[in-house]
């Protein structure tokens, strides 16, 4: 594992910011951490940064109680942005380069190929006051990356981009995962989550409510149909034992339907009883729940 929360715990006077949480990112994943606002999610991503202390629990970085110094290995991109608006954008991105540890030639030599990448070359010499929120979005992303970090931690990284600029920010992300980087992605936006994250976990009013694959958990809280788009002069029936027959609606000369399977049954034994009814199958496919359904369910039922 890359990072492990071991039962932390925070809180600020009385009132409760993590409550026992515990969490496995593994090493060279994408790693989504959920939840509603006030859950408790930045107060992990602090304390992961060092920015504050957790009250008990530990965390360990590469298998061993993390320090300060493994604080420079990470990339944070904090919600908040915050750019000095009276600075040079190659000024500023030079200085947080630095920051991280880069000498002066390497930073400039990294940073001006991400400003090509991203198309914002003409840009160096310009005041961070003159950018669009987008392309000031892409300077904090740049400035986040740029001393290759083995950790990244992004907090609603496609916050402020148009759907064009999301899209070449999941790319790099993407792209960086491949090249052996660690991503912890905080985010509202479970599109993301299903596109890009490996696990996940979310959390709910200070606690972990549910961890692990995302295909895992969408197949856990699925509810054991199958869409069945099919032709034929006769309809479907509901076969006892194997499947009932949720609904059917006819579109032209097809028949789109959705088939509950009942306990014990499965896909294959449902479609070979569809076949048995000389229809003519289009398409066969399970229903599983999409990502933003799920976090819907558990955050508002609790369960």
């Amino acid at each position: 594992m890359m990072l492990k929360c071991i039962d932390v715990c925070k809180t600020f006077g009385e009132k409760v910011a993590l409550n026992h949480v515990s969490v496995d990112i593994p090493k060279g994943k994408i790693f989504g951490l959920l939840g509603p606002n006030g859950a408790g999610k930045t107060t992990l991503i602090r304390i992961i940064n060092r920015i504050t202390i957790p009250v008990s629990g530990q965390v360990l970085f590469d298998g061993r109680p993390i320090t300060q110094d493994d604080v420079e290995k990470i990339g944070y991109l904090p919600e908040e942005r915050g750019l000095y608006r009276k600075m040079k954008v190659g000024e500023q991105a030079m200085y947080f380069a630095q920051l991280k540890g880069m000498s002066a030639a390497e930073a400039a030599s990294e940073l001006k190929k991400w400003f090509v990448r991203f198309g914002i070359e003409t840009w160096w010499n310009r005041k961070v006051e003159e950018l669009s929120k987008g392309m000031a979005q892409k300077v904090q992303f740049i400035t986040t990356v740029v001393h290759k970090p083995s950790l990244l931690i992004l907090d609603e990284p496609f916050s402020g981009f148009d759907p064009v600029n999301a899209q070449v920010i999941r790319e790099e992300i993407l792209r960086l995962k491949d090249e052996g980087a660690t991503i912890i992605l905080s985010t509202h936006n479970m599109e993301s989550v299903e596109e890009l994250c490996d696990n996940i976990a979310l959390i709910n009013k200070s606690q972990v409510v549910i961890a692990g694959g995302v295909d895992e958990i969408r197949r856990k809280y699925g509810n054991n149909n199958v869409e069945l788009v099919y032709t034929g002069h006769s309809v479907i029936k509901s076969v006892s034992g194997v499947f009932d027959v949720l609904s059917d609606e006819q579109q032209g000369d097809r028949h789109i339907c959705v088939l509950s399977l009942e306990e014990g049954s499965d896909a294959n034994s449902a479609l070979r009883n569809v076949l048995e009814q000389n229809l003519t199958v289009n398409s066969f496919k399970e229903l599983v729940p999409r990502m933003n359904d799920i976090f819907i369910k558990l955050v508002t039922e609790g369960v």
